[in-house]
């Protein structure tokens, strides 16, 4: 019985009326695939062989029903939907306009990070051997520049890379090419003003001391976190300054998340910079938007971001005004790409139990996995 119920011919899902479109490497960097879902039911609808905007174009002038269309951030697939079904409102992924914004605030604060002192001394960044040599080289390089001197001639005369003479002067200020600190950040971080101070007063007082200590104060880290810190003399070095991206993270995260030596990071920071505390406050906006669901005060926060002198936030900006219909959908309605997202580690990770050396052969077999 099984046998003949298996033979029966699968009658096709039929399309609803929201759908959920994203695309998923089948060899990655060669080959891609578009799945598209039920975006309430989650159920796969169909995979198409490529991820080009005339191929999902196609697929919705057959099915005219479709009314709603979630997608990331991919003109492609923004052009297929406008092409292949005109009646269907378009959702941008909320996720995916949350990245866009961090990427945008990680730019701000790297093209700021001069701005970022330590904490006790007021000194800005360390610099060491490395740190010199980059911004004597920028410096040359950007007077060469100025006098009409082509990269190819730069690097002859400076006997450098023409890669590494293009890549300096991509960057207008030094500080897009220097590095980060070396040292991550440590449950112990918090309490280093307080070692610093009691390790100043008594130097011979025991760790174990300082560990019940920093305990009720609130540590959660072990004594071996601590024995390495102290052992390292980060206590009573200058606490280095973050890294661009730690920043970005520390401002694209919930105040309420953040914790309370990470916030007081952070506004030393913000103290320091007028340009990143502005940026924080739009992205409290935009926080807002996203929660709240105001897609309609939208035109808002992006008229406030143009007017200010923030440009990868101006960029970020202009993109939201190319793709405004989508991303006020976005911001207004309660579809996303996460089911989309879902389905396709299904459909990855089903393969790789199934058929753990081949890859996908058609497009009817990928749906007849995913389903």
């Amino acid at each position: 019985m099984l046998s003949a119920l298996m033979a029966l011919p699968e009658q096709p899902p039929a399309v609803p009326a929201a759908i959920g479109v994203d695309d998923f490497a089948i060899k990655r960097g060669q080959r891609y695939a578009t799945i598209i879902i039920d975006a309430v039911t989650h159920r796969c609808l169909d995979v198409l062989p490529d991820r080009l905007g005339v191929t999902l174009a196609h697929w919705l002038q057959r099915h005219p029903e479709v009314q709603l269309i979630c997608r990331d951030r991919s003109a492609a697939y923004a052009a297929g939907a406008r092409d292949g079904a005109p009646q269907a409102v378009q959702c941008a992924d909320r996720w995916h306009l949350l990245k866009n914004l961090s990427e945008a605030i990680e730019k701000l604060a790297l093209v700021h990070r001069g701005c970022f002192r330590d904490i006790a001394t007021g000194q800005g960044r360390d610099d060491g051997p490395t740190v010199r040599r980059t911004r004597s080289r920028h410096a040359t390089i950007h007077a060469l520049l100025g006098q009409g001197v082509a990269n190819n001639e730069i690097a002859r005369r400076l006997n450098l890379a023409l890669n590494t003479v293009k890549k300096y002067a991509r960057a207008p200020q030094v500080e897009q090419l220097i590095g980060g600190t070396k040292r991550d950040t440590t449950l112990v971080d918090p309490f280093r003003d307080h070692l610093r101070s009691r390790r100043a007063a008594e130097p011979g007082v025991a760790v174990w001391t300082l560990l019940k200590e920093i305990k009720s104060m609130g540590y959660q880290g072990g004594s071996t976190l601590l024995y390495r810190y102290l052992g390292q003399g980060r206590a009573e070095d200058a606490q280095p300054p973050p890294s661009p991206r730690r920043v970005a993270i520390w401002i694209m995260t919930d105040p309420a998340y953040l914790s309370p030596g990470r916030a007081v990071r952070l506004q030393e920071v913000l103290d320091g910079c007028l340009q990143l505390k502005q940026a924080t406050e739009h992205v409290r906006t935009f926080a807002d938007l996203l929660t709240q669901r105001q897609g309609h005060r939208l035109d808002e926060g992006i008229n406030e971001v143009r007017a200010s002198d923030l440009q990868p936030l101006r960029s970020f900006a202009e993109g939201l005004l190319i793709d405004h219909d989508a991303v006020v959908a976005g911001l207004t309605l309660t579809y996303s790409n996460g089911p989309t997202e879902g389905v396709i580690n299904r459909v990855i990770m089903w393969n790789q139990i199934c058929q753990p050396e081949s890859s996908y052969r058609s497009s009817a077999g990928q749906l007849e996995l995913a389903q």
